[in-house]
């Protein structure tokens, strides 16, 4: 090509008005259809006779539809029976009382969440897990009888009404006992508790140390947890821990 050869101007771009156009075509054509098919079936139901509709299957109310006369009024739960009642008071008093002999050790009384997280072996994420499942309070005691017999009762209640907390915690602390290196078994029920149970640990043996004895059991009750931890220097029988654990959960 020669330099004074005027280069070939490019083809003009195709103008892209016509396919826009037609994509709003379709568009519209497409939203009129839908709106054809709407009007078509709302048309068509009104012209149908009206059909009765079944009759709805719901039971009866549980509760009157006026107040029942006075005096016809059912009595209202003893604070035996009213276990909420219960749990919302004193937690330390439904703690179980120290046997006779036996000796008040270091904790006894309500237990901060602080505290009560530095008796796990790993605080923070005992802390952490704790804070998650709405920890409200706790309530321990402990005591020694004999010469190294230690008992340890802990009652741990949650803030949800459903008593998923509890569950959870004691779901947990269950699931460790049954590990290897605790009992390796997956324990004995509680009589009386719903999932409550108890766990004989294997012997703990160190060169220097005397041996160490080890029996817990772990109860949920509405949204409390109940731990009971036994620990001697003699052998513990099923029978010491689940006992203990029955009458904790007795008095709640």
């Amino acid at each position: 090509m020669s330099p004074d050869t005027p280069p070939t101007e490019p083809p003009p771009a195709r103008p892209r008005r016509r396919v826009l156009r037609t994509v709003g075509l379709i568009a519209v054509a497409a939203v009129l259809g839908l709106v054809g098919g709407t009007a078509v079936g709302y048309r068509v139901q009104a012209d149908r006779e009206p059909v009765a509709l079944p009759p709805l299957n719901q039971p009866g109310l549980a509760y009157p539809a006026k107040p029942l006369p006075k005096g016809q009024e059912p009595e209202a739960l003893s604070a035996k029976e009213d276990r909420q009642l219960k749990t919302e008071g004193d937690l330390r008093k439904l703690l179980l009382p120290r046997p006779a002999g036996a000796r008040a050790a270091e904790e006894d009384g309500w237990q901060s969440l602080v505290e009560y997280a530095n008796d796990f072996t790993r605080p923070d994420a005992a802390l952490d897990f704790q804070l998650e499942q709405g920890f409200r309070r706790a309530a321990v005691r402990t005591w020694q009888s004999g010469e190294h017999r230690w008992v340890k009762i802990e009652l741990t209640q949650y803030r949800s009404n459903s008593g998923m907390g509890a569950y959870e915690h004691v779901r947990m602390q269950q699931g460790i006992a049954m590990s290897e290196g605790k009992s390796g078994s997956i324990g004995e029920p509680v009589k009386g508790s719903g999932n409550g149970r108890y766990f004989v640990y294997p012997v703990d043996r160190r060169a220097g140390y005397l041996d160490d004895y080890d029996a817990r059991a772990f109860i949920q009750r509405g949204d409390i947890a109940i731990t009971v931890i036994i620990s001697d220097t003699r052998k513990i029988s099923g029978d010491e821990i689940r006992s203990l654990a029955e009458r904790q959960l007795g008095r709640l």
